[in-house]
Order: structure tokens, then sequence, then C-alpha cells
């Protein structure tokens, strides 16, 4: 090993039946360094950190970790956190019914010896070390996700760890949470910390990373100095192509011309939901591509999720092409042509345990009914046609949802909705945690679906994707709408400010 070095991955290679995850791929993490680990969903991080982590078992290669003389072998987590490799994964995998020290110290040794006060105390130190606005004896669950988030790192981080994977850590957080993550990375770093950051967003990696490693297909495509890797360079390295001026997608785009552009497809009045959301109006045409816009936790995702009824309504009044009409729950959104691809894909998206197919035809046969199921054929011809639309990676239609990559998740979900040919698709953050190739690919089907005459909302936490892909925003602050931006208005600088209440 180099000296510099606190751990080298050599050839390391991972097989799942009909895919390469990974092939030869070397790794090399330093002492005191932030390394971004980059690549499209589906290019092999994830795998790369599981196998580093003992959650797979690699089929090839070798690990060394300073400190040890020879390879290491890593055969589960617990092994990993043995010799000093943290995680704090994308999805928070804490337990909402213990308290926030519990779950710092759950499945740890030093947990084991300690009683309660100490344990109390020990997480109030470190949380208060970290600034998390948490306290040890509160449940997790009474914290935001941007909160538990923060614990999740807090307990890695009290494990003395020499490498610290981040993956997709910031996913969650607003920007002065994602500020304080960074001081706490440069802290670590400058006391001797390995850290492996995985993100999506770039502005991010080029402000605290040192080094970029970026995978595709599974294969290594190169180590680079931040210096010497421009962001257009990053990109064109990730998707193996040059990347087309991702601000030219709308002009691309042809608008819908209908002569039924002018109609109303959706209305609102007053609308409210128990989310806590004040009373909110809301238009769409046909045709029209609109977006909700605000910082974390200003109700962009309530609104919408009041729009389906996934909340329960509790005022205001719904027109469904001038229609007056009772929308209480998703079954009567989805009966009045509204479909929704929700936030959060694991917990109210995918059916991880079905396959592909299974979960592509889920909505439509809810609407046909459960006791007139649709025959394998009919089941494999609607999944084929629309892996193939929306180019979905996956060894078959047959295969379990859950071992697809994100952004492939997503794409399923979207199928599944895409199939039901809806009126109006809402579109929660569809492009969270996916790579920039997918975006790319997402937000240029959203408007060729609008120019198709199909009505389309859509949220993003990116602004600069917003106003790539929406002719009208509606910006949210405090769970209250304080705007509506079209035309001329719509820039990042009359965003920010009607956001933050000034007159841009």
């Amino acid at each position: 090993m180099n000296e510099k070095s606190v751990l080298e991955m050599r050839n390391i290679s991972k097989f799942f039946p009909g895919v390469k995850a990974l092939q030869n791929v070397d790794f090399t993490l330093c002492e005191g360094e932030i390394h971004a680990l980059m690549g499209e969903n589906g290019a092999g991080k994830s795998t790369l950190i599981k196998v580093l982590t003992g959650v797979y078992e690699k089929d090839g290669g070798h690990i060394y970790l300073k400190g040890h003389d020879k390879e290491v072998s890593i055969r589960s987590p617990q092994d990993a956190q043995r010799l000093g490799v943290s995680t704090v994964y994308q999805e928070i995998t804490l337990c909402p019914n213990l308290s926030v020290a519990e779950n710092m110290y759950i499945g740890r040794g030093k947990g084991l010896g300690m009683s309660w006060k100490k344990m109390n105390s020990a997480a109030d130190k470190i949380l208060q070390s970290l600034d998390i606005p948490a306290r040890a004896t509160q449940q997790l669950s009474s914290c935001s996700i941007a909160i538990q988030q923060m614990v999740a790192i807090a307990r890695a981080v009290d494990m003395d760890c020499k490498v610290l994977i981040l993956d997709e850590p910031t996913s969650s957080l607003d920007e002065q949470e994602v500020e304080k993550l960074f001081g706490l990375m440069r802290d670590l770093k400058a006391r001797g910390v390995g850290i492996i950051f995985v993100t999506h967003f770039l502005d991010q990696v080029y402000e605290v990373c040192d080094k970029i490693t970026v995978l595709r297909d599974g294969q290594l495509v190169g180590e680079y100095e931040i210096k010497d890797l421009p962001r257009v360079k990053l990109v064109s390295k990730m998707l193996g192509k040059e990347l087309d001026d991702m601000s030219d997608i709308k002009s691309e785009s042809a608008a819908y011309e209908g002569s039924d552009a002018s109609e109303v497809i959706f209305e609102a009045k007053d609308l409210q939901s128990n989310a806590g959301i004040k009373p909110f109006d809301f238009t769409i045409k046909k045709g029209e591509v609109n977006g909700f816009t605000g910082l974390l936790g200003s109700g962009r995702s309530e609104c919408v999720r009041a729009i389906f009824g996934a909340d329960k309504v509790v005022g205001g009044t719904v027109k469904v092409k001038g229609k007056k009409v009772k929308i209480n729950k998703p079954i009567d959104a989805m009966k009045n042509g509204i479909a929704y691809l929700p936030e959060d894909r694991k917990v109210d998206g995918i059916v991880g345990d079905l396959s592909v197919r299974e979960n592509i035809v889920l909505a439509l046969q809810v609407m046909r009914g459960f006791f007139k199921p649709f025959t394998k054929a009919e089941a494999y011809k609607f999944a084929d046609e629309y892996i193939k639309l929306l180019e979905i990676k996956t060894a078959s239609a047959d295969t379990p949802v859950k071992s697809l990559s994100g952004g492939n998740q997503q794409k399923v979900i979207l199928a599944r909705w895409l199939l039901m040919h809806p009126e109006y698709l809402i579109l929660d953050e569809p492009t969270r945690g996916i790579d920039i190739g997918t975006k790319v690919e997402i937000q240029k089907l959203v408007l060729k679906l609008a120019s198709e005459g199909i009505s389309v909302t859509f949220i993003s936490s990116e602004t600069d994707e917003m106003l790539r892909t929406c002719s009208r925003l509606v910006v949210m602050r405090d769970r209250k709408v304080v705007g509506e931006l079209s035309g001329e208005d719509l820039t990042q600088t009359k965003i920010m400010s009607t956001i933050a209440g000034g007159e841009g």
C-alpha cells in the first residue's frame, strides 16, 4: 500500500444474474481526503460501496486497509465497522421507534456496557459538537428527515472511523444543513479521516472534494484531481459521450398547439389538507408544464399530495375539466385521469419484492379491479413496451424491481403511470438521487408528454431543472403560496427573491 493510502481496492469484480455490476475496478482513498465517487445510476457506485462494507461478497479482487499487513476480509457490515469503515446510506437505516441515543449506539459493543444516563450523555455530547438540533432522549420519529440524516452521520462519525462513506447524504438536507455537513467533513478531513462522497449534485463535488473517481457500466473510467476535471468533462466521462447543452432542452421541444390548449384541466380553490398547508388556489391547462418551488419544508409536496388525495383534504373545491369533483383518496384522482409519482419512491412508489412487470401494470390493475387480472401476455406486452420506451436497464421484465438502480426504479414508476394514459401527471422529485443522463432523459420526456397534450406538474429541489422544464412556477414559503412566476420572471434570481420575500 502507498503510505498515504487509508484504503486500496484492487481489481474488484461483482456479478449478478445477467449483469456484470463491477469489472476489475480499482479505487484508492488517501488519509485526510474527500474523494467523490461518480457515475450514472447503474454505473456500480453502490455495488462498490456494498462490497467495501460487507453487504455484498466480492467475486474477485483485493481490499487493503491502513494498519493491516495483508488484505482484509470484509464479510459483513460488522466486519467493516470493526475495521474502521462507517457508512451513511441515502435511505436512512435507523429505527424511528427508538430514541436518538439508542439509534446512535444500537448494535455496538460500546453501548452494551453503558448505563442509560452515560449513553444519553455521550449522545448529547456528540449532537452538540456537531450542532445537531436533537436531544438524545427524544424519539427519532419526532425528528425531521433532515435531522434523522444528521443523526445517522453522527452515529458513523462517533465510531472512530478511518473511512467514512457518505452515500447521497445531502439529498434530504437544505442549504444550511449541507453547509453544516461540509464543515463537519472538512473537520474530519483535517483529522486524517478518508471520506468517500457519493452525490449527484455537481456543485457539491466541486465545493468540498479533492479527487473524483468515475465509474461507467461497472468499469473504472479514471481517477482525477478535482482541478484537472472541469464539470463538462466530468459529465462527458460519466455518460461516455458529450452532453448537449442542458439549457437548450426547452427550446428543442414543441409546445402543445391543440385547439384546446387554453382548456383548464384541473382547478383547485382554497384547497387544504391535514398536512398543515395554508389554503391554496391552483390551475393547470392542457399541455402545460408548471411546478411548485420553494425550500425544503416549504409545502411543495403537501400541495400535490392534496391534489391527488394522498393526504386527507379538509377544505376547498376541485374541478376537473370544468366539472366539480370530490377527490378524497388516490383512487378518486386516478378515475379523473390524474397520476402521481411520489417523492419517496422507496416508501410510496415501488413494491420491491414484485417484478418490473408487476410494478408497471400495478396502477392499471387497481383501476381495472383485482378480480379481472391481466393475462400474462397482456402484462408482458405492456411491460416490454415501456421498458423499451423509457430505456429501463433490467435483465428482464421478471427481474425484482428492488435489484434495479435508483434511476431505473424511478423509470418503472413513471412507466406505471404512463400506462394509464393520464391527462394530468404529477411528478414530485422525479430526478432526485439519479444520474445526470437520466435526469436529462426525464426532463425531455416531460416536455414531449406536454407537447402531446398531457398536463404536467413538476417538482424539483434544483431550480435550474425547474427553469428548464416549466413555463409557470408557484412559489412557496412556510407552507403557503407566496407568488407565481412566468415569462421573463422565470429566473433563478426572481425565484430566490420571492422565496425570501423580497422584490427581486
